[in-house]
């Protein structure tokens, strides 16, 4: 038995689940999500705590059972309180600002770059050096994050670029001068 898998999912007082054949919809107060089921993976509500099940105990039945319980979970997780990713611009000159929906970078390059972030996801900027990403969906809010990151990557001798608010970036030693 998965040690995630048999664990209940308690389901706050706001959130309602609907059991599809193929599939479950959460509902809370910002918004809806869909998790796909595998024809092997059964999800049961008993008052207000959700069991997810196998039906057999085939590998591939094994390794989904503790996935789907996550990606239920985090749906959950995700209606009733959203998630959020927080990027800061490390670096003389690198700023920030909102343009429309989206972000208008300045990094370093000879141009500014530009960043729309897709549907279900929203951006804030905090002063000129930070990024707030906020969403329903842990994925997609941890993709918009990284693509974001991946415009420019903290270097890895002065630490320039844009990272994550509690990342830790060693930083290498540069050339010594031999006597």
């Amino acid at each position: 038995m998965s040690k995630i898998g048999k664990k209940f999912i308690l389901l706050p007082a706001e959130v309602t689940l609907e059991i599809q054949s193929e599939k479950v919809i959460v509902k809370g107060p910002k918004g809806s999500l869909e998790v796909s089921l595998p024809r092997s993976i059964q999800v049961k509500i008993e008052e207000n705590q959700v069991k997810v099940e196998r039906t057999n105990n085939q590998r591939q039945t094994k390794a989904f059972h503790g996935l789907v319980r996550s990606l239920i979970n985090n749906a959950v997780i995700g209606v009733s309180q959203g998630y959020k990713k927080v990027l800061k611009l490390v670096g003389t000159g690198y700023r920030v600002a909102a343009k429309g929906k989206g972000l208008d970078l300045s990094v370093g390059y000879s141009h500014t770059v530009e960043f729309t972030p897709p549907e279900g996801v929203t951006v804030k900027v905090e002063g000129n050096d930070t990024i707030v990403i906020e969403g329903i969906d842990k994925q997609l809010v941890g993709e918009v994050a990284a693509n974001i990151r991946k415009i420019k990557p903290p270097d890895a001798y002065k630490g320039k670029g844009i990272r994550y608010e509690d990342e830790v970036v060693h930083l290498k030693p540069g050339k010594t001068a031999s006597a």
